[in-house]
């Protein structure tokens, strides 16, 4: 499925609702435009290649948004468990982590967008479904987190909208290191 096309299908998928739901929505398309657009007119090897110091590249950073945002769903609907204990995680485990931000050998560029739709669509379902955007959670154990805090579904999806923002942003740099496109400006 072509860029374009996807982009249209996440518009017609779109669930009708109005208010903060439509406005989280709004604003979670705007930002999963700009990082799929920085993907445009790319082959595999260059969705795959690192153009910074960084280990990122544009098909890894699209495959870690969509985790990322399929693991807040996840907690949204089951609470910590969604996501795991990161203070436990074994060696395979901090592995799989880490390959979650590159491109893998069989991977392509078409099935990690595909695959980002599906988790977009289900969260855009969510939103408009989940019966009250205060519900919390405890959050997982983490260093990042303060013990005992919780999270509610409303902090959750801004949470997962800055992700994707902050995600586009270095996509936007690391395409233009790749090419000179740029998906702004």
């Amino acid at each position: 499925m072509t860029f374009d096309e996807l982009a249209t299908r996440d518009q017609a998928d779109a669930p009708e609702v109005t208010g903060e739901r439509a406005d989280l929505l709004a604003m979670l398309a705007k930002h999963r435009h700009f990082l799929r657009f920085t993907t445009r007119e790319l082959t595999d090897e260059q969705a795959g290649r690192r153009t910074t110091v960084s280990e990122l590249c544009l098909g890894g950073l699209i495959k870690h948004v969509t985790a990322v945002e399929r693991n807040w769903v996840g907690f949204i609907l089951d609470g910590p468990s969604a996501i795991g204990d990161f203070s436990t995680m074994t060696e395979a485990e901090q592995a799989r982590w880490v390959d979650g931000f590159r491109m893998l050998p069989g991977e392509t560029l078409a099935g990690v967008l595909a695959d980002y739709a599906e988790a977009a669509r289900r969260t855009d379902e969510l939103v408009a479904t989940l019966p009250d955007l205060d519900a919390t959670q405890p959050l997982p154990k983490a260093p990042w987190f303060e013990a005992d805090e919780r999270w509610s579904a409303r902090r959750v999806l801004l949470h997962i909208i800055t992700e994707t923002a902050q995600h586009a942003g270095h996509a936007d740099i690391i395409r233009e290191s790749l090419d000179g496109a740029r998906s702004m400006g």
